[in-house]
């Protein structure tokens, strides 16, 4: 769809989304799983946000955070499952040009913000466990503000020169992306110019991001560790380590899910090529759907909470 003309590029208008080739029956039955999965995400995280604004008992900075982190893997869904959805249902394979790069924004963008939310829900948990005289007044509404403040500068404008990056680029005549969404490197591979700065700049930055973000998560569950181990009073321990078990599960749904994304395409040439991208789209609709479960099921306040708020929808 482009062409080379008076030796200048015509820029394609929109790009085709290769999503899952393959038999109408596997499309079929991947879908109603997607889009049970997309319903069971919207409905409990829209409850989760409801209740915490609802519930006056709820207006605390932990639980300001996990809205954040709701609303993030909201932002998320709606960015990418109905267009997998529309794809499989609709045929509408193609997606608009300037559309391709705002959800290659939305996605890099929001994606290492979900790792920044770990990492001050990782440290609410540290001051909590490690210094609780002090906690009131360490994370206060004010810290909350400042910190999401943080967590959206930095990721945008770190992020943001990925889909620039990629727009910049001539593309020469092929628009099949072998993806169900816009990434950096299944678009720019489209391209027929040279495509190392884009790779580098989302390797270093990307992974700086949420390398630093692991690193830090994890010295701050090792200092946790380290102080429930001195607590020497009958249960103290296992009270302690109760009160991190909800957001230890839901990093492990973030990080399990995008390590084994990342080891299926090192080793890319042994598996079969749809299951990186299969991988790809259940990373943005699982932890979505799983993670106002947990904190539903294993936090005593959100789930006293929703009930309340369930009472008050039914009367």
């Amino acid at each position: 769809m482009s062409s080379l003309s008076n030796n200048s590029f015509t820029q394609p208008s929109e790009f085709h989304l290769m999503c899952l080739p393959g038999p109408r029956s596997h499309q079929l039955g991947l879908s109603v799983v997607l889009a049970l999965l997309f319903i069971v995400a919207l409905g409990a995280n829209a409850l989760l946000l409801l209740t915490v604004r609802l519930e006056e008992s709820l207006h605390q900075p932990v639980y300001y955070l996990l809205s954040l982190l709701s609303l993030q893997d909201l932002v998320l869904c709606l960015t990418v499952i109905p267009k997998v959805l529309a794809i499989f249902w609709l045929g509408w394979w193609s997606i608009s040009f300037a559309g391709c790069f705002l959800q290659m924004l939305i996605v890099n963008t929001f994606l290492t913000m979900e790792s920044s939310t770990f990492l001050v829900m990782a440290y609410d948990r540290y001051v909590a466990i490690c210094h609780p005289l002090q906690y009131p007044s360490i994370i206060t509404d004010c810290f909350v503000a400042k910190a999401i403040v943080f967590i959206v500068t930095r990721n945008f404008l770190l992020l943001a020169p990925v889909p620039i990056l990629s727009a910049r680029l001539h593309y020469c005549g092929n628009t099949i992306i072998r993806n169900c969404l816009c990434g950096n490197l299944s678009v720019s591979q489209l391209s027929c110019g040279n495509i190392t700065l884009n790779q580098l700049y989302q390797f270093v930055v990307g992974w700086t991001l949420l390398g630093s973000d692991l690193v830090l998560i994890t010295l701050s569950y090792a200092f946790i560790l380290r102080a429930v181990l001195r607590l020497k009073a009958e249960g103290a321990a296992a009270k302690a380590l109760s009160t991190c078990g909800s957001h230890f599960i839901l990093i492990l749904f973030f990080s399990t899910i995008l390590l084994v994304l990342v080891l299926t395409n090192v080793v890319k040439k042994r598996v079969h090529a749809d299951i990186p991208i299969l991988l790809n789209v259940l990373h943005y609709i699982i932890p979505a759907a799983l993670n106002p479960i947990v904190y539903g099921v294993r936090t005593k306040e959100i789930k006293e909470g929703i009930h309340r708020v369930l009472r008050k929808v039914r009367g």
